[in-house]
């Protein structure tokens, strides 16, 4: 198995609303932000490359908005999901399977794209297995008004049309090597994918622990729908994670690709942060 970080570029969102209750006066001292009080992300995904199999974990926001929309986002970086599989000798077509963690725009766009004369839409990976949950993907498409803005229909519904979506119910391990696990709060039944590397488990963290500077309990994204859940959840991740020395693989951290965790009198804190190679290798 080999494990390859796939950056699709950077966007930048409110601090605010990236910490929630969190004082400024606090979080800016471990991630900055501009004069505008927006901090940069990135929208990191993670290629697992076992055997035949090609497992892209998430995807980007794509490009099929328009100009217009990808403004508010203030889209940057050198990096497309194209580019980076193509550093690599790839290209979307060999992608086998599609894991979503949930259908939030920055993290499900590039699964599908504009057909070539733009009436209508087609599958960015054409060869592969999309996966999701189901109570995601019924949450995706029934959305709430506080989130709606951040499901669109032209990212979900081309995949659910072409008969390439499995919708998980449980966890488990769907794909040999990999355990889908499910954690509500930031959004109902996001997975959190556990690879089995070399005896060590890497998680794919997507919006459960975005960044390392969000590892402190109460450090919950406004973007959060139940953060009293995401609470919960943390708590029983930290614990497992903490026992079995997992690896996080960050999605959103623009500095750091993973981190460990230690615990300490203030619960748990990072115990080392850096690129991915540095602690798989």
């Amino acid at each position: 198995m080999k494990l390859y970080p796939i950056e699709t570029g950077n966007l930048k969102l409110d601090g605010g609303a990236m910490f929630g209750v969190v004082p400024k006066i606090l979080w800016q001292k471990v991630y900055p932000c501009d004069e505008n009080n927006l901090c940069n992300w990135a929208m990191r995904c993670l290629l697992v490359v076992d055997g035949d199999r090609k497992i892209l974990i998430d995807n980007g926001i794509g490009s099929k908005q328009d100009e217009k929309w990808l403004s508010h986002y203030y889209l940057n970086g050198e990096e497309t999901l194209e580019t980076s599989l193509a550093a690599i000798g790839l290209s979307p077509a060999d992608i086998t399977d599609m894991i979503i963690t949930h259908m939030h725009f920055d993290h499900c766009g590039g699964s599908v794209n504009w057909n070539a004369d733009k009436t209508g839409y087609e599958l960015a990976f054409p060869n592969a297995t999309y996966w999701t949950s189901r109570r995601q993907f019924e949450w995706a498409t029934n959305p709430n008004r506080r989130e709606e803005a951040s499901y669109l229909k032209e990212n979900i519904m081309p995949i659910h049309e072409s008969g390439r979506l499995r919708l998980i119910d449980e966890e488990g391990e769907y794909i040999p090597n990999i355990i889908f696990k499910l954690y509500d709060g930031h959004t109902e039944g996001q997975v959190i994918p556990h690879i089995n590397y070399n005896g060590r488990t890497v998680v794919f963290m997507a919006d459960l622990m975005p960044s390392a500077a969000h590892i402190p309990m109460p450090w919950i994204m406004a973007y959060d729908t139940r953060p009293l859940v995401t609470l919960q959840d943390r708590e029983r991740f930290y614990a497992e994670a903490l026992a079995n020395d997992y690896i996080l693989f960050l999605e959103h951290d623009l500095y750091n690709e993973a981190c460990t965790l230690q615990d300490t009198l203030k619960g748990a804190r990072v115990a080392k942060k850096g690129k991915l190679p540095e602690f798989i290798q």
